[in-house]
């Protein structure tokens, strides 16, 4: 199959950026994904997150090999690719910012987070760096509301924010400069993580770090509770006790 998909009557794809980069290697790789699965539609989502690890974003032509291999209409492929907004339809930058904005990230601090990086970065909501570096967005909870203000990058969590942290991170990672998590992994590029949510192994070392642990602020007040003062990491074992 040539590198840039087209349909089995060989019409190019409509909406064609001309540039795909779905390879044969790819196609094999979203069958190995189909074959997960009892019902070969339910690979749609990971799927879509492994189109985005090659090409950025998710493109038409994703959309109409995906559509191709499951059985679907593209129209069909089409509504999940704009339902969820983890699937961008424009390019996005080595690395998605999100900024959590709503009620109580909002109220923490968020709004001012997102308004620093606004004016810092020189871009709007949803809009990508001059050097292509960073995407920045405003984005809906992430149920981390024990955090708040808290960020993402590459949905990897960025706790206890504020415009200066926020500020310094951005310019960490234009800068090249290695960044973890507020719980533990090293921060890769999107389209790497797009590669892990589609299903394949995390490489990074420490990705699980912590693993059956929660942190202070989740457990403050079961330890209130308990008489205990809410300070430091609680393991689950520690729960159950």
């Amino acid at each position: 199959m040539a590198e840039n998909h087209t349909t089995a009557t060989d019409t190019p794809v409509p909406y064609s950026t001309g540039d795909s980069k779905i390879t044969d290697a790819t196609i094999a790789e979203m069958r190995e994904i189909m074959a997960r699965y009892p019902q070969a539609q339910s690979a749609l989502l990971p799927m879509l997150h492994l189109v985005q690890s090659v090409e950025g974003r998710v493109t038409p032509e994703g959309i109409e090999v995906c559509a191709e291999l499951l059985g679907l209409t593209g129209a069909e492929v089409s509504a999940v690719a704009t339902f969820y907004t983890m699937y961008k339809r424009r390019p996005v930058g080595d690395y998605h910012v999100g900024v959590c904005t709503n009620t109580l990230c909002a109220v923490m601090g968020g709004d001012a987070i997102f308004s620093t990086l606004k004016e810092h970065l020189g871009v709007g909501n949803d809009e990508i760096t001059e050097d292509g570096r960073l995407t920045l967005e405003h984005i809906e909870c992430n149920a981390a509301c024990d955090y708040a203000p808290v960020m993402t990058v590459n949905w990897e969590f960025m706790d206890d924010m504020t415009p200066d942290k926020a500020v310094r991170l951005v310019d960490e990672l234009r800068a090249g400069k290695e960044v973890h998590s507020t719980r533990g992994p090293a921060l890769c590029t999107f389209k790497q993580a797009e590669r892990i949510l589609a299903g394949f192994e995390d490489p990074r070392p420490g990705a699980v770090a912590g693993g059956g642990a929660a942190g202070h602020a989740t457990l403050a007040g079961l330890r209130v509770a308990q008489g205990q003062t809410p300070i430091g990491p609680v393991s689950v074992q520690e729960v159950a006790e």
